[in-house]
């Protein structure tokens, strides 16, 4: 197949460090690569990828100073895109809604995937364009108000083998947290939990422009660098240290995550996650096996004395047959075979054109 992949120019393909959306990308994109298929990856110029690379910037928007408007760019590439539309059998869009009005406009297929949340403000555009393909990252992610054509759920993936299985935590024992320091993703939540369970927290994650206040208010004052240590924004290689030394990773958010690739990535390394049964969490976390899920601060400190009982091997194992990147794409390849198929059903001719708002 020729396939488009359109991803946010904000952050580099793969991302450095942070950056779920991008890591998806970059995994999915080379992995079509290597099953044969035609693809042209739409992203920042200093993306790495075994794609074509086409791009309307040379950097991630976020490394240049210069540009105030991300928007702008976004037109530019979908722009590009499109105008090339003909060129591809399918095009698989990461941008959200921005890539809403273009695929309108023509006959090749756009799949988007649901990588974030629904808001008062982009439900309107979703609605308006609700017979669009959509993919879901989790079943928790869909809106069955909004009555979108979601044509399947396709659970992100990780590459195992950049997560090394350890079978024992380090000693000294510690509690891992790796997120962004955002309220919704809870780290004040797993300070808590660390402070009144004794526990050495470990944490690592960058704070963007709007939670600034929120670290240096709330959760600055409690780094002390001896129970509650912040190591900041680290790279694959640091996290993936962090998340195998731990005896669990608390995942404490206060919000309906769409995903949370933590708790994979967590869970491949044989470390169970401690987690808020919230979003998709409870796709996710096998509970009583690979962590547990829990209602408040009270039953996520009963479950540290808990996860020693756990064997981690099964977490590992759980990810291999959930959650590996062969099984995303192989989901997504079966997405676009059935677009496909429904659109050459008849004579070559888009058999569902109310696909196409």
């Amino acid at each position: 197949m020729r396939i488009a992949q359109v991803s946010p120019l904000v952050e580099r393909v793969p991302p450095p460090a942070y950056g779920g959306i991008e890591q998806i990308v970059s995994l999915l994109t080379d992995e079509l690569v290597r099953r044969g298929h035609e693809v042209t990856l739409f992203a920042s110029g200093d993306s790495i990828t075994s794609a074509q690379l086409e791009s309307v910037h040379p950097r991630a928007l976020r490394l240049d100073s210069s540009v105030k408007e991300y928007g702008i760019y976004d037109m530019l590439q979908l722009s590009q895109v499109y105008e090339r539309a003909s060129e591809f059998d399918i095009i698989h869009s990461h941008m959200g809604c921005a890539t809403l009005p273009y695929a309108q406009l023509v006959k090749t297929p756009t799949v988007h995937t649901l990588h974030g949340i629904f808001t008062p403000d982009n439900e309107k555009l979703f609605t308006h364009a609700r017979r669009q393909p959509y993919v879901s990252i989790s079943n928790a992610q869909r809106e069955p108000r909004l009555n979108l054509n979601c044509v399947a759920t396709v659970y992100n993936g990780i590459d195992l083998s950049q997560y090394t299985f350890r079978a024992q935590p380090e000693n000294p024992p510690y509690l891992a947290f790796l997120g962004r320091l955002s309220p919704e993703k809870g780290p004040h939540i797993a300070i808590e939990i660390a402070k009144r369970s004794g526990w050495h927290l470990k944490m690592a994650g960058k704070v963007d422009a709007v939670d600034v206040d929120y670290f240096e208010n709330v959760i600055k004052p409690e780094i002390d660098g001896r129970q509650i240590e912040y190591f900041g924004e680290v790279t694959q290689s640091e996290k993936a240290a962090l998340l195998e030394g731990a005896v669990a990773t608390l995942f404490t958010i206060t919000w309906r995550e769409p995903f949370g690739l933590v708790m994979v990535e967590s869970m491949a390394s044989g470390t169970p996650v401690i987690g808020m049964r919230m979003g998709s969490a409870p796709e996710v976390i096998a509970h009583g096996q690979t962590g547990f899920l829990c209602d408040n601060i009270e039953e996520a400190i009963a479950a540290i004395d808990q996860v020693s009982q756990l064997n981690r091997h099964d977490c590992r194992e759980h990810v291999q047959n959930r959650f590996s990147v062969q099984k995303m794409v192989d989901g997504y390849e079966a997405v676009y075979q059935q677009l496909l198929a429904e659109r050459f059903s008849l004579n070559g001719k888009p058999s569902k054109p109310e696909i196409y708002v």
